[in-house]
């Protein structure tokens, strides 16, 4: 079915290139969102089974699989919003890149094997890459240049460590990179070797999780993408790194000295991300690099909450899931700001409870989500974490967590009340603001109702499908 399915978007890409049609076009990228929504759908019900030589469709890869199907929808449909007045051939490259990375990231989430899963991570980079630089402007060129320079370091730092975990396999007589049959080898394996493929891997996709020590490269990129772009970016692509860190991970975790030292590496890595996102954020000037950092506030929180082993897993992958649907509700929102305010700048921001009041309401929802407060969903899983936290004795991190989302708390909030409350600082000359229609909220009161609905009940359903979904890599 996969093999099909990259064979149709091959071809699709193909058509929407060649075509000179901008009704076919859309037409085109319409039917490939409902065979990517198909395919979610076959998953389904092919659950645990080995798809082909290097694919299956494992529960927690179809479980990011169905995030990315889910905000693919209102992302195609912002992106016929943005592309509206465009009336270049570049109309049609975005429509194929985005078609492209939605292919690369269903490969990156079902793929089997390490190598394989590391050709498709390197193929959401161009595809990125060509997204992020739509606008043509000297910031976007900048950006996608750095996106494209650092991923690539990022990517072969990653498959350094692949390689090299490679030649350690190799040495025990096994040369296959699948996930399983490397999980059985790795405890009589060398802890320094199994050490030094975690830094590897972990370092090279952070450049995807936009996690720390790589982190400015995703910044950048949210900061300039077209704000549909910076949606799908933020949260499908962060949850293709975290995967792949997560799955090498799982493996090296058979070593019971190295899953110790990982854990505390992840924790270091979480925490550094939170104190980066913090300081950032007290002094963002700019309302989509604000939502940039909210996004490395959150994969730390995320990066330490794998850090603390089996217990932590599930509130990871829960966070994550809440993360997707915040995060591209704010950013479909921004975008919609940009055509009242006519700048993405703070200090050009404001009065938007009144200019756009609907939108305004997504904004105060999407603030309480975001920043964990009740009644966001997101409040459960760091409670879940503090207590986690606090069992486990670790003070100093408990502490440390607290004050970083204080003061990315206040960062945001100042922003955000600016945005929808005061006068602008600073005028934008010869602007004339445009009226939005209340429709094009319609998504993200739907993502952010979902996220709230979360804090009050976990479906039976889902709680146990993400314990499923664990329990392969954790045993």
């Amino acid at each position: 079915m996969l093999g099909y399915y990259f064979a149709f978007a091959l071809l699709m890409c193909a058509g929407i290139f060649f075509t000179k049609n901008r009704l076919i076009a859309r037409l085109g990228i319409s039917f490939f969102l409902m065979i990517q929504i198909l395919l979610n759908i076959y998953a389904f019900f092919h659950l645990d089974k080995i798809d082909s030589l290097y694919f299956s469709f494992d529960k927690l890869g179809v479980l990011f699989l169905t995030i990315l199907s889910i905000i693919a929808i209102p992302t195609v449909y912002h992106s016929f919003i943005y592309l509206r007045e465009d009336k270049t051939k570049h109309f049609f490259h975005y429509l194929v890149a985005l078609t492209g990375l939605m292919t690369a990231l269903t490969g990156a989430y079902l793929a089997t094997s390490l190598t394989v899963t590391w050709i498709f991570v390197e193929a959401t980079t161009l595809a990125a890459a060509m997204l992020i630089y739509h606008d043509r402007t000297a910031a976007a060129l900048e950006a996608t240049w750095k996106y494209i320079f650092v991923c690539s370091i990022g990517i072969a730092l990653a498959y350094m460590g692949i390689l090299f975990f490679s030649s350690t396999v190799q040495a025990t007589g096994e040369d296959e990179m699948g996930l399983n049959t490397l999980a059985k080898m790795v405890a009589n394996t060398e802890p320094i070797y199994l050490k030094i493929t975690f830094l590897f891997v972990l370092i090279g996709y952070s450049t995807k999780m936009e996690s720390f020590p790589m982190h400015t490269v995703g910044i950048d990129a949210n900061s300039v993408a077209p704000p549909p772009i910076g949606a799908f970016i933020s949260t499908t692509v962060v949850n293709m790194g975290f995967l792949v860190i997560f799955k090498t991970y799982a493996i090296l975790a058979a070593h019971p000295e190295v899953h110790i030292w990982m854990n505390n590496v992840l924790i270091f890595v979480g925490i550094l991300s939170l104190f980066v996102a913090s300081g950032y954020m007290l002094k963002a000037r700019h309302n989509k690099r604000m939502l940039a950092y909210s996004s490395l506030e959150n994969v730390g929180i995320v990066t330490i909450a794998m850090g603390l082993g089996s217990t932590g897993y599930f509130v990871a992958i829960l966070h994550l899931i809440l993360h997707s649907f915040t995060k591209s509700s704010l950013f479909f929102q921004i975008g919609q700001s940009f055509r009242v305010f006519g700048s993405y700048r703070v200090a050009e921001s404001g009065n938007y409870l009144k200019l756009h009041p609907t939108g305004a309401l997504v904004l105060i929802l999407g603030l309480l989500c975001i920043t964990a407060i009740p009644p966001s969903g997101m409040f459960i899983t760091e409670f879940l974490l503090i207590k986690s936290l606090i069992f486990s004795g670790k003070w100093i991190i408990l502490g440390l967590l607290v004050l970083f989302l204080c003061f990315v708390l206040y960062g945001m909030a100042t922003r955000f009340f600016h945005l929808l409350y005061s006068k602008p600082v600073e005028e934008v000359v010869n602007f004339k603001p445009e009226k939005i229609s209340f429709t094009e909220s319609i998504s993200q009161f739907v993502f952010l109702g979902i996220v709230v609905a979360l804090c009050f009940y976990q479906p039976t359903f889902l709680t146990q499908y993400i314990q499923d979904a664990l329990l392969p890599l954790t045993k």
